[in-house]
């Protein structure tokens, strides 16, 4: 590619060369194609210096890259591989690293870019993991919640408009509490007023009675995380006690123990809480149970080989169709 700034392209170049081959003066040449003197010098001493093969492909008339081939006071490999390793090992930003590394921001920012993570890195990386799944559907349960907004209209997120945001204010919250088989992904849902011992309590009751129903074996264990709701509620514990299930807290900052109550709680909200715009929160919340029903016997499910959760129960028991 030419490089733009340059007032003679190649043909014009060539054009030149030969105006003075012919006998014109470099001066004479210069004036004929309305370039300064210096540049007829420069092509024509270019073209006296190429070889006979770079004249025939014109390759000593095309524009050679303005980058210089040297630059004394570039960083040495080594210099540029510690402000690397300083980006990698904290993810700061030039003027952060400036301070770490002793060089100045543009100094940092320009060796980034040349090495191509000049943008930051905005999620932590990859950790590293283990898939797990219990042998039998109901043997192990994830719970969890999720709190919802009320609201008597439409808030900015379906309209977009912020101007009004006091009116849906002192509405209040609700609170979906998810319980999640581990073998099939059979999920439970009560919507409470309150994220409270009794609602997980009442919640879990229901849902394992629910889920036996469907053909699922009674819990052996119920997988949470360090909720006090959880830890400390009597009646909650005194519920595990009594179908002798065991209780499996998660590590403190890991949600991905519980990842598959975590992954159902955010499918739960794009496909149903904002899957659509409600006009309320009552006619959002009384959609749920037909949302429930679409997922656990229709919706296909990747981690079942796009199959429902329900044909997960029915395989394992023989009933499968």
């Amino acid at each position: 590619m030419e490089d733009r700034r340059c007032k003679l392209g190649l043909a014009g170049r060539l054009e030149l060369v030969l105006l003075i081959e012919q006998g014109s003066t470099l001066r004479a040449a210069a004036a004929a194609l309305n370039v300064a003197p210096a540049t007829a010098h420069r092509w024509w001493h270019r073209w006296q210096s190429a070889s006979e093969q770079e004249r025939v492909s014109r390759s000593c008339l095309r524009a050679r890259s303005p980058v210089p081939r040297s630059c004394p006071w570039r960083l040495s490999d080594a210099e540029e591989k510690r402000i690397l390793d300083a980006r990698t090992r904290t993810n700061f930003g030039p003027a952060r690293l400036a301070g770490l590394v002793g060089y100045r921001r543009s100094t940092v920012w320009k060796v980034l870019r040349r090495h191509g993570c000049s943008r930051r890195r905005r999620t932590p990386r990859e950790r590293s993991y283990r898939r797990y799944e219990w042998s039998e559907p109901g043997a192990l349960l994830h719970q969890d919640t999720k709190r919802l907004q009320r609201f008597e209209v439409p808030g900015h997120w379906a309209s977009g408009d912020r101007s009004e945001s006091a009116r849906n204010r002192g509405a209040g919250y609700l609170y979906a509490h998810c319980v999640v088989d581990d073998h099939s992904r059979l999920a439970y849902v009560e919507l409470h007023s309150a994220d409270s011992t009794q609602a997980a309590t009442a919640t879990l009751r229901r849902a394992i009675d629910w889920m036996i129903e469907q053909g699922a074996q009674p819990p052996t264990a119920v997988m949470t995380d360090n909720a006090f709701v959880y830890r400390h509620g009597r009646a909650y514990q005194q519920l595990l006690a009594d179908h002798d299930a065991r209780h499996i807290l998660t590590p403190p900052y890991t949600p991905r123990w519980n990842g598959k109550v975590e992954r159902f709680i955010q499918t739960l909200d794009d496909e149903w809480a904002h899957g659509q715009i409600w006009p309320d929160s009552t006619t959002r919340d009384r959609g749920l149970a037909s949302w429930l029903r679409y997922y656990n016997r229709r919706r296909p499910h990747t981690s079942l080989n796009d199959r429902p959760p329900i044909s997960r129960v029915h395989q394992d028991r023989g009933h499968d169709t």
